[in-house]
This record gives structure tokens, C-alpha cells and sequence, in this order.
């Protein structure tokens, strides 16, 4: 199996980066990105925008969305305790026990809390927790918590990324995964000459309604866009066989559909073919609910584009332990690489 760089891939999971308040991973990005290619820019909503040159009369426009699901300070109680509001969908009883960091005057840990079990009501105890139901225990009291947080800092989830056999298992592989992903094709072709002016744009606020990718892409006004995601492995002992949507270790996924956009049936095909050609392993990717920067690429270029997918597969979604496989993430990386080189050598016309 060709190795991924465990390393950066953490560092680029653990930086905080809400939606809006994206920017310390825009820096990390930024250093990252830079040795690889022609020109980096932030467009005015913040997001990163990396150009290597092609040779061709046409741009192609590759998001990764650099913002993960996480909270924003909307109150502090006369005892001192935080409540929030989500930024992004969260699974309410997945928010149990865990970790958070406020990012106020200083970081501060706090643990998400809710009403002890044991003095719960029967009814109580049958009930599916609401966000609302949870508050964060910072171990401060109000005065001290008001030195250090006010209403508006924004809240991450904390959760290291571990090594699990062949897969990564971390908070936020939604969808830093891709970032690391963009980051390491860009770095793997910077002597590689591709046929069209390639725009890598991490992308901000895409959790809140691809509000990155929507304004990057009217601006870029490309005429190809591939967007990188992760998508849901439901490839558990619960699921049936036509439920489960994409497998860990089975490669890239190419995608359909989703809950936001229809790829464009020419693009589909056009990965379809590199992949088999360059004996990439890939599966089909078809997510009933759930919008990426996809449709912001497709939909907000000048007059559309000619748009596609490329998925990670990803068990336990906007989890603090999201799981990937690392021959996935190799696959993506090589299938990516080979769309930007081809791209010239696909016949694009309707048929």
C-alpha cells in the first residue's frame, strides 16, 4: 500500500477552523500550499485560493471545504456554564461526554454536560437528547469565564487523530481529510505540467450552505469543477448490502449524486475511464441526503460547469471519531492527479 503522511494529515485535522471562523487553518494552509504552486490568494470570504498554470485557454476549479462542524458562544449562566448553538449538523447524543475547546481570550477546555442519568425520570430516560439539552463545564466560575469567553467565540471539538490497523480515525476527517488530500496532489505535481489553469480552493462555511464554494466559484467562473468530500461508509454490521452507500478499503469514490447536485453523467464517465486506465481502484457513490461544494462549483460559474466528485469513504459522519482507510486516501490522490493531467484528452461534447 503506498503510505500517506500521517503527520501533516493530523496537524491538519487537530487546527481549529469553524465555519466563518476559519482562520488559523487558512494559515496552515497557506504555508503548506505555498512551495507548490504559481500564485495564493484569499478571495473576501476567506477562502484559500491556489493557482498552478496550465497550458490550456481553460480553468478547472478544485474545492475542499477547510471549515468543520462546531459551535458558537450564545450564553454564559449566572454558575458559569456555556451554552451553544451548532454551526453545522450534529447528532445530538453523539455530543455526550465529550471534549470541546472555546476559542475566546485564551483556549479554553470545557466538557459538553447534560442531566445525570440517575436522577432522570422514566420518560426522561426513553427520550433522544436535543442540543439544547447540553451545556459546556469549563471548571471556571462566571467571573473568571467572562475574563476569558464572550458571546460569538466559536467552539471546536477535541479528539485526537489515532492510527487504527490500515485507517484514521480523528474528529474533523470531514473534510480535512481533503484538504490534506488537495495538499498532497499539489505537492506530488509541482514539476508536472497540466493542460489547464487548476484553481485549489479551500473553501470556507461550507457546513452552513457551501457558502465558500458558491462565491469562489462566481469569481473563478471555471469551466470544470471536481469537489473533495468525504461521503458515508455505512459498511456496518447494521446495514444492508443497498444501504450502505460506500466501503472502507475500497477505494475512491466517484460520485453520482447527492442531496444537492447531479453530476454531470460526463464527468462520472471521464473518472470512471482514468481510473480503470491507471488501475485505480474506485466504487460508485450515490448519497440520498447530505449537499457538498459540488453544487456550489456546478451551479454558481457562468453559465454552469462541467462538475464531479471525488469522495473519501467515511464511517461515524460529523463524529468525534470519523474513520478513513489510508488506501482510500492514496486512491483519491491518485485519481485526482490523473483527472487534472487528462482532462485536454477527454471528448466533452454531449453524446
Amino acid at each position: 500500500m503506498s503510505k500517506i503522511d500521517v503527520t501533516l494529515l493530523s496537524e491538519v485535522c487537530q487546527v481549529a477552523g469553524a465555519p466563518g471562523y476559519e482562520q488559523r487553518i487558512r494559515e496552515k494552509i497557506i504555508a503548506e500550499v505555498t512551495p507548490y504552486v504559481d500564485e495564493v490568494r484569499i478571495d473576501p470570504m476567506g477562502s484559500v485560493i491556489a493557482l498552478k498554470k496550465g497550458n490550456g485557454d481553460k480553468k478547472v476549479m478544485i474545492a475542499a471545504h477547510m471549515d468543520e462542524i462546531s459551535f458558537i458562544t450564545t450564553h454564559i449562566d449566572e454558575d458559569g456554564f456555556v451554552r451553544f448553538h451548532p454551526l453545522g449538523g450534529f447528532d445530538p447524543k453523539t455530543l455526550t461526554a465529550q471534549r470541546v475547546i472555546i476559542h475566546g481570550r485564551e483556549d479554553i477546555v470545557g466538557v459538553m454536560g447534560t442531566k445525570p442519568i440517575h436522577v432522570m425520570k422514566p420518560e426522561e430516560r426513553k427520550k433522544m437528547p436535543e442540543v439544547s439539552d447540553f451545556y459546556i463545564d469549563t471548571g471556571y466560575s462566571k467571573e473568571e469565564v467572562e475574563k476569558l469567553i464572550q458571546i460569538g467565540d466559536p467552539i471546536t471539538r477535541w479528539s485526537d487523530l489515532i492510527e487504527m490497523g490500515d485507517c484514521i480515525n480523528a474528529k474533523s476527517l470531514d473534510n480535512r481529510v481533503s484538504v490534506y488530500i488537495l495538499l498532497e496532489a499539489f505537492r506530488e505535481m509541482a514539476k508536472t505540467e497540466v493542460p489547464y489553469d487548476v484553481y485549489g480552493v479551500f473553501t470556507v462555511q461550507e457546513e452552513v450552505g457551501l457558502r465558500g464554494a458558491i462565491a469562489a466559484a462566481s469569481g473563478i467562473n471555471p469551466d470544470f469543477g471536481i469537489n473533495l468530500d468525504v461521503t458515508l461508509a455505512f459498511d456496518l454490521p447494521s446495514a444492508q448490502p443497498h444501504e450502505q452507500v460506500s466501503c472502507l478499503g475500497k477505494g475512491a469514490a466517484i460520485k453520482v449524486l447527492d442531496g444537492a447536485t447531479i453530476c454531470d453523467y460526463r464527468m462520472v464517465r471521464f473518472m470512471k475511464e482514468v481510473a480503470a486506465k491507471n488501475n485505480i481502484d474506485y466504487q460508485m457513490e450515490i448519497l440520498p441526503a447530505g449537499g457538498t461544494d459540488t453544487a456550489g462549483i456546478q451551479r454558481h460559474a457562468n453559465g454552469g460547469s462541467i462538475s464531479g466528485g471525488i469522495s473519501i469513504p467515511c464511517r461515524y459522519l460529523h463524529q468525534h471519531i470519523e474513520m478513513t482507510h489510508k488506501k482510500d486516501i492514496r486512491d483519491c490522490i491518485d485519481l485526482l492527479k490523473v483527472c487534472l493531467t487528462d482532462l485536454d484528452q477527454y471528448d466533452w461534447s454531449f453524446r
